[in-house]
């Protein structure tokens, strides 16, 4: 009888801390991700490699010039696209590696905002998103909350995500970074430190409001101002090249976007397009649309290589899912002239409430029989 108190009493000193550890949200007032290598409060693995994982590198003991304490982490993304994507990022998971299929989300209720200190090595590298939460899977996160783009400065500064009145009572995703060659052409290095969950009783819910106009989907290569990212690859997705960084005569800055359609029918479907999504490769699983309501057309340039190139259609909206855009609107066929000339969808009278797809072209083989090359810049919400 002895022998099975003291195991009982030896089982409960176990669990207790766990307990604690799952309802921490609930009662303490700070939750920490990462404060300094190996520090026993750091809690989620900066393990979730994601897009181009071939070209992030993470030293998370770097002792160049720590915001506090003697280390932080240091993030290299050389933009090669070694898996060709185009875009790369970092998942902190618990456990390590878990995509949703395992339990590990913490209880962070009464937490009302993550803090989070940064400073690129140069200064003006830009990350596309910062992230909380946003996992799928079996087991998936109670919420999806996003800031950014964010420019950095060469210098720490301080960054606040609003998690007020957000159910945060399964995370396992604790914390993420995402950013793309566009912005970052010839990658960026960059530092974080000090990242935690915090019980700020001043932080009040932010209201989703519709977005000012006028609002880029594309203007320069590195513009933080692009918004949504072309990753929605369609058809005979092998027969499109895209570089959205192409510098030999945009129609205004200092790049457009140029794609070539081979029309080769890798895939068979002899048919081929792309379009552009908010988060990257979501047809409508994930709640991230924006409000552009205020938005009464869409206009971008184009161009044709030689001229003749024709594109079926350009679209706005338009994805079915789970989180389906609210309206769609389109124009097409279009011909392209060989010099840069000006489109409008015209989006009056349209329900732009909630859109995840924020941009698309299609274009097929019987209308091109040797391929197209064409160029895009300037693409926007007005």
């Amino acid at each position: 009888m002895k022998k099975l108190v003291i195991m009982g009493l030896i089982t409960v000193c176990f669990l207790a801390p766990a307990f604690a550890l799952e309802e921490a949200g609930s009662k303490a007032k700070e939750f920490k991700v990462y404060v300094d290598k190996n520090n026993r409060d750091n809690h989620y693995i900066p393990s979730g490699c994601m897009g181009d994982y071939g070209d992030v590198k993470t030293n998370d003991q770097s002792a160049d010039n720590p915001h506090s304490a003697t280390t932080c982490i240091q993030f290299s993304y050389s933009a090669k696209k070694s898996q060709g994507q185009g875009w790369a990022g970092v998942y902190w998971q618990n456990p390590a590696n878990n995509w949703g299929s395992k339990k590990g989300g913490f209880d962070l209720t009464g937490m009302t905002k993550l803090t989070f200190w940064a400073r690129g090595a140069k200064g003006g590298e830009i990350i596309q998103k910062f992230v909380v939460g946003g996992m799928a899977g079996i087991y998936p996160d109670s919420a999806n909350v996003e800031m950014g783009p964010v420019e950095l400065t060469d210098t720490w500064k301080q960054y606040t995500i609003n998690l007020a009145g957000k159910d945060l009572s399964y995370i396992s995703g604790g914390f993420s970074w995402v950013t793309n060659s566009d912005l970052n052409p010839n990658g960026a290095t960059f530092y974080l430190d000090d990242i935690q969950f915090e019980a700020d009783p001043a932080m009040k819910p932010e209201n989703k409001k519709a977005q000012d106009m006028p609002f880029y989907v594309y203007a320069d290569r590195s513009s933080p101002g692009n918004h949504f990212i072309p990753s929605g690859y369609m058809g005979d997705y092998g027969d499109i090249k895209y570089d959205g960084a192409w510098k030999d005569n945009p129609y205004l800055g200092d790049s457009c976007i140029k794609f070539i359609y081979s029309g080769k029918a890798t895939q068979g479907a002899r048919w081929a397009g792309v379009c552009w999504q908010n988060p990257a490769n979501t047809w409508g699983s994930v709640d991230r649309g924006y409000d552009l309501s205020k938005a009464t057309k869409l206009t971008f340039w184009a161009r044709g290589e030689k001229g003749g190139e024709r594109i079926e259609e350009f679209k706005v909206g338009g994805i079915i899912g789970e989180f389906s855009d609210s309206d769609t609107a389109l124009i097409g066929p279009v011909v392209l002239n060989k010099e840069w000339t000006q489109y409008t969808i015209d989006l009056k009278g349209k329900d732009l409430s909630y859109i995840i797809g924020g941009f698309c072209w299609s274009s097929n083989l019987d209308v091109n029989p040797e391929g197209a090359t064409f160029y895009l810049d300037e693409i926007k919400y007005e």
